[in-house]
This record gives structure tokens, sequence and C-alpha cells, in this order.
């Protein structure tokens, strides 16, 4: 059973995030920006806050938390903090440990996870090839069994922390030669020293300071103990992985909603032009109303989600409703950066407001995870339509 936390307690930890992303994050991230990293040492201190152990066993060092719990810490912490880039980076364990958690051994477990949790190590998920996306069952990477090991060869892309990820969860094609389809899919846990495995950093849109590679396996020999599951059932840990990052992705849209909310509203209550603040325009006070409009409506979803999700709903309907909100969600934050950035007029399209790196960095978010032309026929077929 997860532990239910009390108000006061509830909000004495988004409190605590709030603060964190205000004094850690948010003035350092255009010098990040530029840097196109953050420090490693952000890890440490997020673990520290026990933000990265959130969702996770007490014995590998975790801390047990509901989904409502883990989407108001990211909801927080993209508010205040106003970047993508060091979200996605910071919490790409969350995307490469859950598999490790569900299907790897005891003492695999122990090996990696409490090393990422405490910020020592930096965990990471490896799926998309410079060949497709979306469409898992088409992947080419492959890991041939050799005795203890397994050999594996190919290549991923688009990988969050690819640079720097000391473990990486990396989906590969086992079976017989030629094989095609889901059924010949499995996951391995691939340790980022291996050797034969090279990294080449990859330019962005936005999320500049997380660093995002193209990653390339050259007969990397892991041991057969790093197979995550049975062989062969990679397609079904890939399709409920994306549940949980597409829920994290929703809470994360919202957060930044939120932000370019904020940072709206400050400028029409500060900016005057023709005799009076921009907020005491009409205009304008529609703009932020309909913003709030989307925000409300989205909070409501991940609420409803979440609460779903922390029942045991694993459901078909569930599954739509979660493909569903990450559209929703990350069309808010769409809708929000846009109008934002129209209020704050010449300042939102300079460098150093968060609504101009939300506005750069809102289109990962609507492919990232499962593209919204993806999401929808999900959906549909979820739905029985």
């Amino acid at each position: 059973m997860i532990p239910t936390v009390d108000p006061e307690t509830w909000a004495d930890i988004t409190e605590s995030v709030k603060r964190f992303a205000q004094r850690e994050i948010a003035p350092h991230v255009g010098q990040w920006d530029d840097a196109g990293e953050f420090p490693r040492a952000l890890y440490r201190q997020a673990a520290e806050l026990g933000l990265l152990a959130l969702g996770y066993p007490e014995a590998l060092g975790g801390t047990p938390a509901s989904w409502r719990l883990r989407n108001a810490m990211t909801l927080a912490l993209c508010r205040y903090g106003g970047s993508g880039g060091v979200l996605a980076s910071l919490f790409s364990h969350n995307i490469g440990l859950p598999p490790v958690l569900a299907y790897g051994s005891m003492a695999l477990q122990q090996a990696v996870i409490p090393q990422v949790l405490r910020g020592e190590k930096i965990a990471a998920l490896a799926i998309t090839e410079p060949g497709g996306g979306s469409d898992v069952a088409a992947l080419r990477a492959t890991a041939r069994r050799d005795g203890a090991d397994y050999v594996i060869d190919g290549e991923k892309v688009f990988i969050t922390s690819g640079m720097r990820a000391d473990f990486i969860t990396v989906a590969v094609r086992t079976g017989d030669a030629g094989s095609k389809g889901s059924s010949g899919i499995s996951m391995v846990l691939v340790p980022g020293d291996s050797p034969g495995l090279s990294r080449s950093r990859l330019e962005k849109m936005g999320w500049w300071c997380s660093d995002t590679a193209q990653l390339r396996f050259d007969g990397v020999r892991v041991p057969a103990s790093h197979l995550l599951g049975e062989e062969g059932s990679g397609f079904k840990i890939i399709m409920g992985n994306f549940n949980g990052e597409r829920m994290g992705m929703s809470a994360a849209a919202l957060g930044f909603a939120q932000a370019c909310y904020d940072e709206a509203l400050d400028w029409a209550r500060q900016r005057k032009t023709f005799g009076s603040t921009l907020v005491d325009k009409q205009v304008i006070r529609h703009k932020l109303v309909d913003m709030q409009m989307r925000i409300a409506s989205t909070q409501a979803w991940v609420d409803a989600v979440a609460d779903r999700a922390d029942d045991g709903d694993q459901s078909p309907d569930w599954v739509a409703h979660v493909c569903m909100l990450k559209n929703h969600a990350t069309q808010t934050m769409q809708f929000c950066a846009d109008q934002a950035v129209q209020i704050l007029g010449g300042m939102g399209f300079m460098r150093g407001t968060k609504s101009e790196r939300i506005y750069r960095e809102v289109k990962v978010m609507m492919i990232g995870g499962g593209a919204e032309e993806i999401m929808k026929d999900l959906a549909a077929r979820q739905l029985g339509l």
C-alpha cells in the first residue's frame, strides 16, 4: 500500500519543491542552456530533497508515493523552474528505471537503482531509432546470445541523458536473425561504460540544457543477467512504461502552462500602454481567462487520471484517457505559451523569459512519449472505435 499524505505534509512537500526550483533552477537555466547541460551536482541536490526517490520502494532507497503526489512535485518543479530541459534529464530515470524495477533481477535492481536515486548515477531509456520512432515494432537494433552474454549492434537516437547516462535501458531485437514485429523485442540494461558504445551529441530546437544523443552499439557485450523479463517480452514492457511517461508529461505540461500564465499576468499588471496597464484592457483579460480555462480543465483531468492509477486501474479505458490527457495537456501548454508570448510582446521574443523558452519547448512535449496522432489512434483502439 502507498501511504497517504495528509494535506499539511503535502503542502510542505510542494512548497519545498517550489523553493528548490526558484533557488536552484530558475536563476541558472539561461547559463545552463548556453552550456548545453546542467551540473551533475543538481542530481545530488534533488536527491537530498527526496525528489528522485518518489515512487520507488523503500528497500531500494525510494519513497513510495501516489501519482497525485508525484504529479504535484512535477507541476511545482515545472511551474517555478520553467525548464523542460532540466526536467527531462534530471528525471530521465523515471523512464529508464521502471523496467529494471519491474522486470530486473533483485541483484540487478540493488546494483543500479539505489545509486540513481541518490543522484550518484544517471539512468536513461533508449528505444527510438534513426529509422523509426513511434513504430516500436519496427526497431532494428539486435542482441544475439553468445555464451553468457548478449552482443548488441545497432543505433538509437533522440536519447535524453544519452551523453552521460551510466545505465541505459535499451530495446533490442532478439531471437532469429531477420525477425520482425513486436514478438521478437526484448529489453536489456546496458552499462554506460561498455566497450563498443559510442555517443554523438544532438542539437535541438529546445531543451538546450538537456543532453540528447545518438547512440551506436558496435558489438557491445552485456551479461545475460541484464535481460529485463523474458526474451520477446519487451514490447509489452515498453507499452506499459509509456503510460507512466505520458502521465508525467501531462503534469509537466500543466506546470509549464501555469508558468506561462504567471509570467503573462505579472507582465500585464506592470506593463503600461496608452495610459493604462495591459490587464486593464479587456482583450488581455480575456486571453488570461482563456488560459485559466484550459489550465483548470487540465488540472481536473490530471487529477482524475492519477486517482484511477492510484486505485490500480489499468483498463483500456484508463489507457485511452492517458493518451487523450497527454494531448490535451500539451495543447494547453501550447496555447498558454503562445498567449503569454503575445501578451509579453517584444519581451516575449527575448531570451531570458520563461515563456520564450517554453514556447520553443512545447513541440517536443507534443511529440515525445508518443506523437499526437499516435495518441489519438491508440485512444481510439482502446475505446473500441
